[in-house]
């Protein structure tokens, strides 16, 4: 399901109509309309327009897309590139899956135009391994765009308009989320993230400059550049313009997408949701995707904008909100939490290697009810070791949940502790 009760639902007002993933269907609801008036624009202008109105990644980071790319270095010495991050992988996170299944014009437009913007002259489109039918709709419509002369040569006529789009599969890799470490596997290596400097703007894919921006992102593009900035800062938050897609799971009624705009309460989109599955109380809700730190029912009032959830101590991350009832143990979340990115670590860095692996460790022992106050002092002091001193923020991912978990729900893991066993019979099962 996917609501939004302010105003035009822009990104997936089409979704439910099969024929929008249809070329010929996109077009005839004002597709690449915004392309046509981007050509028509100098490049510098149109990154400047970009950058003004307030665009912000949309795959977890949330950086200025125009400022972004701005980075890519002028001049036509050497070719540059655009790369396309569809894989998501990040637990609780699947917009980007359905943008691609139900409207993959929007991001293949908005590829084009910041083609067009940074002199680009091929994007990658790396998606995850697992997405299967995405990837299909995704082949399809870069064909119907070679048939239709939107890719190829001379681009809707414009001379020096050349860009080629080639779609490539991952193979199943949390880390190749991250933008460097996507860059290594797109080059058939190892997925591990690069240190930086060189940026990807002056050294990224095959040695060339790249930009890379996520699948939601290049999909907000054609509206701005259609509808212009005044229509785009009029929505969201001052810091934080537009809508997003909003993925709710968890123990609510109806489980689903929402596009809302960034600013929207978080308590409202729960009730988007249907509320709290069953009628229970609520225990907590992770924001953004599960690397980030949960909050508690007293900050249902917070607006889902970066600016407003980093007061409250954690990130809007990729908008996957993840709601637990009164049942949930809290020490089986962490349980779960430090498997996966002991799992998923490339193994590196040192800190982010053995810290993942003792994390899971002491979540295990203690949901095992084998743990001892000496376990919850180490998960106090493991989390600070960890975070800012390794390649990329993967350990950071890893130590802002258990950070969040510990903080808010200590009770829990003490309670194991003195109980020698999980004292909450109605949680989800390990």
């Amino acid at each position: 399901m996917i609501t939004q009760p302010y105003i035009t639902n822009y990104l997936s007002e089409h979704y439910a109509d099969d024929a929008y993933r249809e070329l010929s269907g996109y077009e005839a609801r004002g597709g690449f309309e915004g392309l046509r008036k981007a050509v028509q624009m100098e490049p510098a202008d149109l990154v400047e327009l970009v950058k003004s109105s307030g665009l912000r990644g949309r795959g977890g980071a949330g950086f200025s897309t125009g400022l972004k790319w701005s980075f890519m270095p002028s001049g036509n010495d050497r070719p540059k590139l655009f790369v396309c991050n569809a894989d998501e992988s990040e637990p609780g996170s699947f917009k980007d899956r359905l943008i691609m299944e139900r409207g993959p014009h929007q991001m293949l437009e908005g590829i084009l135009i910041g083609a067009w913007a940074v002199g680009a002259s091929k994007t990658y489109i790396y998606i995850r391994g697992e997405y299967k039918v995405p990837t299909r709709r995704v082949e399809q419509a870069v064909k119907e765009l070679y048939e239709r002369g939107y890719l190829g040569q001379k681009i809707l006529g414009k001379k020096g308009f050349d860009h080629d789009i080639v779609v490539h599969s991952g193979a199943g890799a949390y880390i190749c989320g991250e933008e460097t470490g996507l860059l290594e596997s797109l080059e058939g290596k190892k997925g591990q993230p690069r240190k930086k400097p060189p940026f990807p703007a002056q050294y990224g894919a095959f040695g060339l400059p790249t930009t890379v921006n996520n699948v939601e992102t290049f999909a907000h593009v054609p509206f701005i550049v259609a509808r212009g900035l005044d229509w785009f800062l009029a929505i969201g938050t001052e810091k934080s313009p537009g809508t997003t897609l909003f993925g709710v799971s968890g123990q609510v009624e109806r489980p689903g997408l929402f596009e809302l705009p960034l600013g929207t309460p978080l308590g409202e989109i729960i009730d988007h949701a249907g509320g709290v599955r069953g009628g229970r109380a609520l225990k907590g809700v992770i924001p953004g995707g599960m690397s980030m730190p949960i909050l508690l029912p007293e900050d249902l009032d917070v607006r889902m904008a970066e600016e407003f959830l980093s007061e409250r101590g954690t990130h809007l991350g990729t908008g996957g909100i993840m709601v637990m009832d009164e049942t949930t143990c809290m020490v089986r979340v962490a349980a779960v939490t430090s498997y996966f990115f002991r799992d998923e670590s490339c193994g590196q860095c040192t800190q982010c290697r053995e810290g993942t692996g003792w994390i899971h460790k002491i979540c295990e022992r203690v949901e095992a009810g084998r743990g001892s106050p000496a376990d919850l002092e180490l998960l106090d002091d493991l989390p600070g070791l960890m975070e800012g001193q390794t390649i990329c923020a993967f350990a950071d991912a890893a130590a802002w949940p258990i950070q969040g978990l510990l903080r808010h729900f200590r009770a829990d893991f003490e309670a194991h502790i003195a109980a020698q066993r999980c004292p909450f019979p109605e949680s989800f099962e390990l």
